[in-house]
């Protein structure tokens, strides 16, 4: 073989060497890259040490008005406005003009019946002059009241004997009359004046609208009366039917009235085996109490509970996050007291692991290792 052949063999042997050499790295590095990622994630816990605590017992409400309505009209008929404007928020006083429809139609046809019955006892006076004398001026009587004008109709004269009523109500007297009384009912109910005191909660429908018959207008609710909805374990209701008073506290721990049961549900929520109690409240000399505020509710029984003490960001919607078996499982708890920023809890068991912070989503196809605190 020639020298410069042999040459070019060996820098072949030396390039393609070093090209492996190169892809291999590249190979390996790949690989590297390719690993699956950590599947582990790491939550904070501590272990649950039950301990005997003397808890005051108490739940939660909302405050809810004792009178509650929707406003809507048995007629139809243009909206008008009334005595108040009509926005959530503003406050009436009971019998105050709070709508009104338009209602000329309907006395128009009022006044036009009230002028055919006029007509008609005008065509039967001669008759009554003829058979009934002695009954004429109570007619007459009548036939002067019946001013198209006026806001209701005159008492309808009574019949002294059998004949009489007949010969009334054969000439369709007696029908029109009561035809008559009907109207001014209807009429009536073209206003709507406020049932109660109270404030707007909420409006549907403007001034200038047509208004439907059963159309919702309106929602008002009474103020200065209201009652608290408290949903009580069934573990703790009859602690509070014993008790004859209970204290309401706003969010800050201040007191804000005191309230007697009023009522107590017969249906027990299958979820939370609670049954709702209903308070009334009088608010405290200087507070003031007002439509949907949550208050909790306390009633003066000291009771020694086994309990755990956990943060308040352990807890959501009265359930906690428990670590077993490197995964995450829900549990109820049921909430007993609570300082500061921590609450007090039962139906925890010793030597569980709770988790102190709840993760935004809980993965079944993570690892989930604890880190005491």
């Amino acid at each position: 073989m020639k020298r410069s052949q042999l040459i070019l063999l060996v820098l072949f042997v030396v390039v393609s060497g070093v090209i492996y050499l190169a892809l291999s790295r590249n190979q390996k590095d790949f690989v590297k890259e390719m690993k699956p990622e950590d599947q582990t994630v790491y939550v904070p816990i501590r272990t649950v040490q039950n301990k005997m605590r003397s808890v005051s017992i108490e739940s939660y409400g909302q405050v809810n008005p004792n009178s509650e309505i929707n406003i809507s009209f048995e007629v139809q008929g243009k909206l008008m406005r009334g005595a108040v404007t009509m926005k959530p928020g503003m406050k009436f006083r009971k019998g105050q003009l709070l709508y009104r429809l338009n209602n000329a139609d309907a006395e128009y046809t009022l006044k036009a019946r009230k002028a055919g019955l006029t007509t008609l006892l005008v065509s039967c006076l001669p008759d009554i002059e003829l058979d009934f004398p002695s009954e004429r001026d109570k007619w007459v009587k009548f036939l002067n009241g019946l001013n198209p004008n006026a806001k209701e109709l005159p008492p309808f004269p009574k019949t002294n004997s059998e004949k009489e009523s007949l010969f009334i109500v054969g000439r369709n007297i007696l029908t029109e009359y009561y035809s008559l009384k009907s109207l001014e009912e209807q009429l009536k109910k073209y206003d709507y004046y406020a049932p109660f005191s109270g404030t707007v909660i909420s409006v549907n429908a403007e001034p200038g609208a047509i208004a439907s018959p059963g159309m919702m207008i309106a929602r008002i609710a009474k103020t200065g009366d209201y009652e608290v909805k408290v949903p009580i374990s069934m573990e703790d209701l009859e602690k509070f039917k014993n008790q004859k008073s209970a204290t309401f506290k706003t969010a800050s721990d201040e007191i804000i009235g005191t309230g007697k049961i009023i009522r107590i549900s017969d249906v027990v929520n299958q979820q939370t085996q609670s049954a709702d109690v209903y308070y009334s409240i009088q608010p405290k000399e200087g507070m003031q109490i007002y439509n949907g505020m949550f208050l909790t509710i306390t009633i003066p029984v000291q009771e020694v509970k086994s309990v755990m003490s956990i943060p308040r960001a352990a807890m959501q919607k009265g359930k906690v996050m428990l670590l077993k078996d490197n995964q995450l499982i829900q549990r109820e708890v049921m909430q007993v007291g609570e300082v500061q920023d921590s609450v007090f809890v039962t139906k925890l068991k010793d030597g569980e692991q709770l988790v102190l912070e709840q993760p935004e989503t809980v993965q079944t196809d993570k690892k989930y290792l604890g880190i005491k605190r």
